[in-house]
């Protein structure tokens, strides 16, 4: 730490400091009119030339970052005494200018590559970005600005397939991102729509490409920046869909939709491109999945774009459903990972977002979506008990619990419809007060409840069926939960609030069942008390 404070932060500061000084001291000169414009512009220049060339002479003695900070010294003279040249005094064109930059950009680009210097190759590419700033004039040049840009990136491209350089990839990335929302926020309007959205895409390719094709190197020192291609994938997919949905939306509602399937699409294409030396083996592994999940998280989010209602729930159930055949036929745990997640937003949105109306029992919209949700479910459980894994068989066996459970839901809504319609249709809201209507509604409220009762001790008898028939304590274990659920509200809360003929009923068959339960367990038909 002493070492790197000493060495490269005080270099740098007191650069800095150099820098300020000798501003104020020509800010001094240039105020009594020491020297006239041109003189300027000329001391600018060639004080930078003659720092950079003086640099060259700490480098060949060994004193490589002192050398390299002079570097950037002179290079930053160099551009604020072109910048000076055009916007303070007018003393060259723009184009003049422009070209001057692009020298001093390219001269920085050459050292960087011949003296393996990435220092080098951050300033070269922190002056071309800093080209379009310093020579702007207020003026809508969208061609010249993204024509100019995307030249910079190319090379950037060129750069990092020649040299393990992550940085450079990342200031390219950031710097492009920034120019293009600075001119966005300035001049676009939708009539700049096709280039715009052209351009965009091409950097978006060019970003995309990147990470499967630049060199990084393994070294100890470049360890704190591996994850850079995977940041910059996930990024760069990130922005670029929210630009062209910005920018889609206001020509077609829902078209982003087909951006994100199209972006799918070209994610599943970049995972199957990924072709990793040996000693990148695991980095190119987890960059080949990354570019799965992203994919997948395209199609999970065109989903909700583009459907509505309960046919988003269907899309990302219909989703998980795929995604666990894909998985299971290619033995990839990740994508098995993310059809439990979209299983999970589906059952989610089922349970507390979508509402249905329909008037008629059993055959509608909602027990079709929920019998889909149980059949996805039912599928993730088969296929998790076919493997011979501890882990997988876990989240089975909450599959399972989790079908069983949207059973109970969807019946007991279904009953709960059923009375809501029939009271509906009995009460008008002008009646509330008869004494008449409001008799039959309470009866009805008591056949309700009396039905829930009755539901829960149907489906706890044959979740005992079937634990008794397979010999599964797992099921026999769901069964008993909820005959002890329906045992508390027979006791607690029907006893006080049903009529006396369903009370006697509901305690009845509660009873009979039970004891049957009892019976069988006593007669110790799975051979219980021996093991």
């Amino acid at each position: 730490m002493e070492s790197r404070i000493g060495s490269h932060w005080l270099n740098r500061i007191g650069i800095t400091a150099v820098l300020i000084g000798v501003s104020y001291f020509l800010k001094y000169a240039f105020e009594n009119n020491w020297i006239g414009p041109a003189g300027r512009v000329l001391i600018g220049l060639a004080a930078g030339v003659a720092v950079i060339i003086w640099s060259e002479r700490f480098r060949h003695r060994g004193y490589q970052i002192f050398s390299y900070s002079l570097k950037a010294l002179g290079i930053g003279i160099l551009y604020l005494s072109l910048w000076a040249a055009f916007q303070v005094y007018s003393l060259v064109a723009a184009g003049v200018a422009f070209v001057a930059m692009l020298l001093v950009t390219s001269a920085t680009a050459a050292m960087a590559l011949l003296q393996d210097a990435q220092i080098l190759a951050l300033v070269a590419l922190l002056g071309g970005f800093a080209t379009p700033l310093l020579l702007s004039t207020g003026r809508d040049r969208e061609l010249e600005l993204f024509f100019y840009l995307a030249l910079l990136d190319l090379a950037t491209l060129v750069l990092v397939t020649l040299k393990p350089w992550r940085k450079v990839l990342v200031l390219a990335f950031l710097g492009t991102l920034f120019e293009y929302i600075e001119w966005y926020e300035t001049f676009y309007d939708r009539g700049h729509f096709p280039l715009t959205l052209g351009f965009a895409t091409f950097f978006f390719a060019i970003f995309a490409v990147a990470p499967l094709i630049a060199r990084f190197r393994m070294e100890p020192e470049a360890k704190p920046f591996w994850a850079i291609p995977h940041i910059l994938a996930f990024l760069n997919a990130a922005v670029y869909f929210i630009q062209s949905w910005v920018m889609i939306e206001d020509f077609a509602d829902k078209g982003s939709a087909w951006v994100a399937v199209g972006l799918a699409g070209v994610y599943v294409f970049l995972s199957r491109q990924v072709r990793p030396a040996q000693h990148e083996m695991r980095a190119g592994e987890s960059l080949r999945l990354l570019h799965l999940a992203i994919a997948i998280g395209f199609i999970t989010v065109a989903i909700p774009i583009r459907l509505e209602s309960h046919w988003i729930t269907v899309g990302w159930l219909v989703e998980s459903a795929a995604l666990v055949w894909i998985g299971d036929r290619i033995h990839s745990d990740f994508l098995s990972i993310f059809a439990l997640g979209a299983l999970s937003l589906g059952v989610a949105r089922l349970l507390f977002v979508d509402n249905f109306y329909s008037t008629r029992l059993f055959f509608n919209a909602r027990v079709a979506v929920h019998a889909l949700a149980i059949a996805v479910l039912a599928l993730v459980a088969w296929y998790g008990y076919q493997r011979d894994d501890d882990d997988v068989r876990k989240v089975a066996a909450a599959c399972i619990i989790a079908l069983n459970l949207l059973t109970v839901i969807a019946l007991t809504r279904e009953v709960s419809d059923y009375y809501q319609r029939a009271i509906t249709a009995l009460l008008p809201p002008r009646s509330l007060t008869l004494p008449r209507e409001w008799s039959h509604t309470r009866n009805l409220q008591i056949a309700r409840d009396f039905t829930y009762s009755a539901l829960w001790m149907y489906y706890g008898a044959l979740l005992m069926f079937v634990g008794f028939w397979k010999r599964s304590a797992f099921v026999r274990w769901q069964a008993l939960v909820l005959i002890a659920i329906t045992i508390f509200k027979v006791f607690i809360y029907d006893v006080w609030q049903l009529e006396r003929g369903y009370r006697i009923v509901s305690f009845v068959i509660l009873g009979i069942l039970l004891l049957v339960i009892s019976f069988a367990y006593q007669r110790d038909w799975l051979k219980l008390s021996r093991a």
